[in-house]
């Protein structure tokens, strides 16, 4: 059985240059219509000199600090066609026009599960993902690997981060698993603000191709690796 990337969330990161903290509060956030006026607060709102947060019972979190804006809505079951945040994050934009706005991340976080054994994920990140080598031996125990890719797209850049992880389920029980964030970049591009903004726009509205794009590069070039390496090794790891 193949395995594929379960995508977990997606983030909308807003860089800003003098961005307040303290403008988000759930009354702003309600009044402007950034958020329907039904939704609850999972919980107490957090204020610190430097980080304002506030989250929702769906799940949603809006993080503000300095100089950015994060809006993280978990995937899980949802449809993509249904997420919220791409819109939320562009009306936080309209409602705050004296805001000088630099750039928009669109970031995709997801993982694949290792069955079997414990060390599975390891095995996959020092096996597949690099070259063998004396270089892996180094050291009392097993090397643990953190890769930090680049790809060059003509929409944007991609930055895409993998490393192993474990995933600690409600029972205790533990499942290795190596994770892939993915980081879309769209810089701010124009000469007047209108046209600055409308780069920022596009960028939030190039979610949707972005996250599949995600998708298609873990499943058919990181995944297609390990099914090789799979039908080499059984023992490591269970399809």
């Amino acid at each position: 059985m193949s395995q594929n990337l379960i995508v977990q969330e997606l983030a909308i990161i807003i860089a800003a240059k003098n961005h307040k903290p303290t403008i988000l509060n759930p009354d702003f956030l309600f009044c402007t219509g950034i958020v329907p006026s039904d939704w609850q607060l999972a919980r107490q709102p957090i204020y610190t000199n430097s980080v304002a947060q506030v989250t929702f019972t769906n799940g949603i979190t809006i993080i503000a600090e300095p100089n950015r804006v994060i809006f993280v809505e978990p995937i899980a079951e949802l449809a993509t066609e249904s997420l919220q945040i791409p819109a939320m994050s562009r009306k936080y934009m309209q409602t705050l026009p004296n805001i000088e706005f630099e750039a928009v991340g669109i970031n995709p976080r997801g993982y694949v599960p290792f069955a079997g054994s414990g060390d599975a994920a390891r095995q996959y990140m020092t096996k597949t993902l690099l070259s063998p080598g004396a270089w892996l031996e180094v050291g009392e125990e097993p090397m643990r690997a953190s890769l930090n890719l680049f790809y060059r797209f003509k929409r944007a850049p991609f930055y895409l981060n993998v490393n192993e992880a474990v995933l600690r389920s409600p029972d205790e029980t533990t499942t290795p698993i190596v994770m892939f964030n993915g980081s879309f970049t769209y810089e701010v591009n124009g000469e007047s603000e209108t046209e600055k903004l409308t780069t920022l726009y596009q960028g939030i509205e190039n979610w949707q191709v972005d996250l599949e794009t995600f998708q298609e590069i873990v499943n058919t070039k990181f995944l297609a690796e390990q099914a090789m390496y799979s039908s080499t090794v059984p023992d490591v790891i269970s399809m």
